[in-house]
């Protein structure tokens, strides 16, 4: 709204409705609602009308499609996740609405609020996350005690609510057991074997299925598949899940587990699908010889396959690079990729972007997240 302004828009073009306000309760009704909003639209200029918590109104999608066809009405919706998720739109509006995700914050974004220095920022975020609200509140029991009640008031209510599950200490295991492997393939089948072995209890594969499905609906985890670089296909089992937001993450199972490896590839993950990239995890399959001389096929890892229209890249995730054999670990994958797009390995070390003699490209965590243009050679 005080975008609008900026750019010059007149108050009265502005239809700003709360329906969750107890003041706008009849404006829940479809009729009533569409009469109130036909009657402020009374000139030809674009009128924008902004609807929060529309899923509050019976038949909201009728009320939205009216105006679809009108050349000088803009609509802006924001609804509850347990009413209105991501294929809600794709379903009810097929193409004729406009679906704008939101992320957390940047890295980039929080360390231009955040008041010290890069690897102090950097330490929070990976610790309570990016959500905006972190970027404000100040003490760590403040962001710890935010960061618990959105898990349990928001995500869990609002999967509750929508999918009606019943016996919902299964979905929350299922949420502990990936939060303490973010990065490791994992499939319905391993997990069942966890919940037999490590918990004790039986569940189906169908339904850690449909549980996986749902945390990615409702945007807390992102699923990445495996894509076999030389034979130019996906393996789609087993697949790697990061969380959306490492401040929930971590408050999930009480800030116990702080793996700064697991965590700097999860951030570097988040990132790279804010700028728009595809996002694969990547494997490389060599056809070599064991000490008896028997053929054998070994399948090294790529962190990341990143996807952008005609042009990729490959990214390996490196916290410390602080002996050769590790050094040659992160590299033995790259160095056996034969094509011509750019290799890089991003570490925590501090060191100045260089590219060694086979092209691959080594940098900073800071100069890849401060620099939107980071990935370009």
């Amino acid at each position: 709204m005080e975008y609008l302004k900026s750019q010059g828009v007149d108050d009265e073009q502005i239809i700003k409705i709360d329906l969750e306000d107890r003041r706008n309760s009849k404006l829940r009704d479809p009729d009533v609602l569409l009469a109130y909003i036909d009657s402020r639209i009374v000139k030809e200029e674009m009128y924008y009308v902004l609807l929060d918590e529309v899923q509050l109104v019976d038949d909201f999608e009728d009320v939205l499609n009216s105006y679809l066809k009108m050349p000088n009405v803009d609509v802006y919706v924001t609804g509850s996740n347990s009413k209105f998720l991501s294929t809600d739109v794709i379903t009810e509006f097929r193409g004729r609405g406009y679906e704008i995700k939101i992320a957390p914050l940047s890295f980039s974004e929080f360390f231009s609020v955040f008041e010290g220095s890069r690897e102090e920022a950097l330490e929070n975020y990976l610790t309570y996350g990016g959500l905006p609200m972190i970027a404000i509140l100040q003490t760590a029991e403040e962001k710890i005690k935010y960061l618990n009640l959105l898990f349990k008031k928001t995500y869990i209510t609002d999967i509750l609510d929508r999918y009606k599950i019943k016996n919902v200490s299964e979905l929350e295991e299922l949420i502990n057991i990936l939060a303490s492997s973010i990065g490791g393939l994992t499939n319905p089948n391993k997990l069942m074997n966890t919940f037999k072995s490590v918990k004790n209890v039986s569940i189906s594969v169908n339904t850690i299925s449909f549980y996986l499905d749902i945390l990615q609906e409702v945007f807390m985890i992102n699923k990445s598949i495996r894509y076999d670089i030389k034979g130019k296909k996906y393996i789609d089992t087993p697949s790697k899940y990061y969380f959306s937001d490492l401040g929930l993450r971590n408050a999930r199972i009480n800030f116990r587990q702080y793996e700064i490896t697991h965590l700097m590839e999860n951030l570097i993950y988040n990132e790279l699908l804010m700028r728009g990239l595809l996002v694969d995890v990547g494997v490389v399959v060599l056809n070599t010889k064991n000490d008896n001389g028997m053929s054998q096929r070994k399948q090294l890892e790529v962190d990341f396959v990143c996807n952008e229209g005609s042009k990729r890249c490959y990214i390996q995730s490196a916290f410390r690079l602080s002996t050769e054999e590790k050094l040659k670990q992160e590299l033995r994958s790259l160095v056996h990729i034969n094509d011509n797009f750019q290799k890089f390995i991003i570490t925590d070390e501090p060191i100045k972007r260089y590219q060694n003699a086979d092209g691959v490209v080594f940098m900073n965590i800071y100069d890849f997240l401060l620099d939107k243009d980071s990935l370009r050679v």
